[in-house]
């Protein structure tokens, strides 16, 4: 019997986003954007989801007078990812 994949992260932008995050301490918004290809609509949606449940963090400041969204992951949110990938090694290792 398999682990279940969380379906939350079996998405493939809201993976990228949490893969980028596991291995940055932070990413703004646009770097989000740039490196996962997404529209800035689907994006928000998707980081709203990850937000909702508890793994990033969204943080709105400001860069001057200009709108800055920086997202971290929790560390709710990297044993999500932990497990996410533990789970999915074990799909690999079948024969």
């Amino acid at each position: 019997m398999f682990p279940t994949l969380d379906p939350l992260l079996h998405s493939e932008l809201r993976l990228a986003v949490m893969s980028l995050l596991v291995s940055a301490e932070d990413a703004e918004f646009p770097y989000i954007k740039e490196q996962t290809g997404a529209t800035a609509g689907n994006l928000s949606v998707q980081v709203d989801k990850l937000s909702a449940a508890g793994y990033i963090e969204v943080e709105k400041t400001f860069k001057g007078k200009k709108p800055c969204t920086i997202c971290r992951i929790t560390p709710i949110g990297l044993k999500a990812f932990e497990d996410y990938v533990t789970a999915l090694k074990s799909y690999l290792m079948v024969k």
